[in-house]
């Protein structure tokens, strides 16, 4: 069993709606992970998926939509 599979937290629909926001904003993938950070929060690639964290300690928020990529 992967983290991914386990992981069943549902993202919130305004913390959704922020990191999207960055993404529209971000002209990179680089830039739009250093623009999360500003906000606390960071994306970890695990098994072909994407995994919003909390920062410092990279706890896991939830897997990103497919879109996100």
């Amino acid at each position: 069993m992967t983290v991914v599979s386990t992981m069943a937290a549902q993202i919130e629909p305004q913390l959704l709606d922020l990191v999207r926001s960055e993404r529209t904003k971000a002209l990179s993938r680089r830039e739009w992970k250093f623009r999360l950070r500003g906000y606390g929060y960071g994306i970890s690639d695990v098994g072909g998926s994407q995994i919003l964290t909390r920062l410092p300690k990279g706890l896991p928020v939830g897997v990103l939509p497919k879109d996100f990529a």
